[in-house]
């Protein structure tokens, strides 16, 4: 147990450290030789990435829509039924973030119009590991759905028989989805941004990653000729607040499902009650042996901060200072402290809104930024597939009113040619207002 009130304050940033990324130099450099492989090589050099480190007997990147529906109609009942109710609860919030655009006059004669358009090719990245994803399908396929995005690409690894899960190509199916490739990593990163014969390029891409694919989004999205990204994101996190109140079965729960996300995980406790500290370690290693993915998150919990705090308030200005990718508060009257929480990708209130929810079918969006990001970037939202732009149409009274405020300011900045666009259509204004006089 960490007692905040005695750290010192380089003491504190120490305490909300994250688990620091291994050998960075590396990753970027081994990831810059990928993206260039796959630029030199194309296909070829994603389909010898993927056999590599996926399935050595794969012969095609591309998941035949036949195969795809072959493996969707095997869901099992109960699971299609699941990924059904997930689908309409994520849709039906994503449908409720359509923008309006707008039309204003801002000076007599001028018109300014704020417009949204869906992008039209999106591609994304659905990771591989030890476990399907079909909620991050649904994720990112259910705004791509709803924005209206003309091409939705999708990557992931294959297993060793060269086939996906039939849980995503289920939720595949229920997006709209019908490109997909065989292939996962820097290398898919890299085919969807720069475009090979079988894999099309794409305007941006979105999903999380292990450190390969996060540093690839990174590297490609500074490219003039890449893909923008949804966000920066490392290892998944979890931040607790719980007041003595809180239930430790609970919270122990809550740390172990960020844990088990993988070993570079990380979960952090934060109570004023050292009591419900105690107790919530003692269940997360109760919890412990129960779990199939104990050998996973264990090495995560070894990366778990337990912070005793002065006060209920006290915790939420660690919590802020932390900036978490997922934000449980188990206090008595939680949704109080909302005007306090600063920064977090989401936020689960009260003692029955386990991150879980989140994570596959309250509705809310799991693309949610990590290390620290929240601060300055927001979850995955309808709006990210999606570009907004401007309009704006002056009629002549409207050269006319303001006119002569643009060549001010434009003569201001010393910029001629800006100062001369208006100057000329003042000019052929006043001569035809001098014409009329005649």
């Amino acid at each position: 147990m960490i007692t905040w009130s005695s750290l010192s304050n380089d003491e504190k940033k120490q305490a909300l450290a994250r688990p620091a990324m291994a050998e960075s130099a590396k990753l970027a450099a081994t990831v810059k030789d990928i993206i260039s492989n796959v630029e030199q090589q194309g296909d070829n050099a994603v389909l010898r990435y993927t056999q590599q480190f996926d399935c050595e007997g794969l012969t095609s990147l591309v998941l035949s829509q036949d195969a795809a529906n072959t493996l969707a109609d095997s869901v099992a009942d109960d699971v299609a039924l699941a990924i059904d109710t997930a689908f309409n609860n994520i849709k039906a919030f994503h449908e409720a973030q359509q923008p309006s655009d707008l039309a204003l006059t801002t000076t007599p004669g001028v018109n300014c119009e704020l417009r949204f358009t869906a992008l039209d090719k999106v591609g994304l990245y659905i990771p591989g590991g030890s476990a399907p994803l079909p909620s991050t399908v649904l994720m990112l396929g259910v705004p791509a759905l709803v924005a209206g995005c003309e091409q939705k690409v999708l990557c992931t690894p294959p297993n060793s028989k060269g086939l996906i899960a039939p849980e995503i190509a289920y939720a595949a199916r229920k997006c709209g989805i019908d490109s997909i490739f065989l292939c996962g990593g820097a290398q898919a990163i890299a085919a969807m941004a720069l475009g090979t014969n079988s894999i099309p390029q794409v305007d941006k891409i979105f999903g999380p990653g292990n450190s390969f694919v996060t540093e690839a989004k990174q590297q490609v999205s500074l490219r003039a000729d890449g893909a923008a990204i949804d966000m920066p994101a490392g290892p998944s996190e979890v931040l607790v607040l719980a007041d003595a109140n809180a239930d430790p079965e609970f919270v122990a729960a809550d740390l172990l499902s960020q844990a088990e996300h993988g070993p570079d995980s990380q979960a952090i406790l934060v109570s004023n009650s050292a009591e419900v500290i105690e107790a919530s370690k003692a269940a997360v290693e109760r919890q412990l042996a129960t779990l199939s993915r104990a050998d996973i998150a264990r090495p995560a919990m070894k990366n778990a901060r337990y912070i005793l705090a002065e006060s209920v308030n006290d915790a939420v200005l660690i919590s802020n200072a932390y900036a978490p990718e997922h934000l449980i508060v188990q206090f008595d009257d939680a949704e109080q402290y909302l005007d306090q929480i600063k920064y977090a990708g989401s936020i689960f209130l009260g003692p029955w809104s386990p991150e879980s929810a989140g994570d596959y079918a309250s509705g809310t969006n799991h693309v949610l930024p990590t290390y620290g990001y929240a601060k300055n970037y927001s979850s995955l939202g309808l709006l990210d597939f999606m570009r907004r732009y401007t309009i704006q149409t002056l009629s002549a009274d409207g050269m006319r009113n303001l006119g002569p405020a643009i060549m001010t300011l434009a003569r201001a900045e010393g910029l001629d040619a800006h100062e001369q666009a208006v100057a000329v259509r003042m000019a052929k204004l006043n001569a035809l207002s001098n014409e009329e006089e005649k």
